[in-house]
């Protein structure tokens, strides 16, 4: 009995600090389409889109269009076609900016590529104009587009501190909960204790 309590705590404390690591911010794919097939602005980013416009591009061409945001350790790039806004799955993404390339990995869950490179990422980081280079070989489709990423100190700061307070809050999120579980088994057992010492 007292190891599926702690397990179940434990588990609970997990998906809690997961839920409060997630961003909370809404997105739109990239080029996404009104009512008449109009192309509408790229991604709502909810109560962040002020500081996050910072850390975004869009691209397009007569055969793409992108979005893609420095966010959570990674370039995320949300890649479309333009003529038809479906999305651009399992295509060879490479970045390029000031002098370093690096290959991007396709997130089949999510439909993004990511770039983690810790030298692209250090590049992109810092405050400053990166102008940036994304290649995109899909089938028999390629295209460069191209874009300018631009960081103020304020905005890097500010991704940094949010990185490190959902890391935090979640840990804290994990302590309490192990504190409410140690709590619960010390009165089960003070309760099994009295109940034997009385028999």
């Amino acid at each position: 009995m007292i190891y599926p309590l702690i397990s179940r705590f434990v588990w609970a404390g997990l998906m809690a600090s997961l839920l409060a690591l997630m961003p909370a911010t809404t997105w739109a794919g990239p080029g996404a389409h009104g009512p008449n097939g109009e192309h509408l602005d790229a991604p709502t980013m909810g109560i962040a889109n002020g500081m996050r416009a910072n850390l975004q591009i869009e691209a397009k061409s007569d055969l793409f269009e992108l979005v893609a945001t420095l966010t959570g350790g990674e370039l995320s790039i949300l890649i479309d076609r333009f003529a038809t806004n479906e999305p651009v799955l399992k295509a060879q993404v490479e970045v390029e900016s000031g002098g370093l390339k690096a290959q991007a990995k396709f997130h089949a869950d999510i439909g993004d590529y990511a770039i983690d490179d810790p030298a692209m990422l250090k590049k992109l980081s810092t405050p400053g104009e990166h102008p940036l280079v994304i290649t995109v070989l899909a089938g028999e489709d390629s295209d460069l587009l191209d874009g300018v990423l631009r960081v103020s100190a304020s905005s890097a700061d500010h991704e940094h501190g949010i990185h490190w307070a959902w890391w935090t809050l979640g840990a804290l999120v994990i302590f309490a909960l192990l504190g409410i579980a140690a709590a619960l088994l010390r009165k089960k057992f003070q309760r099994q204790f009295s109940e034997g010492g009385q028999a």
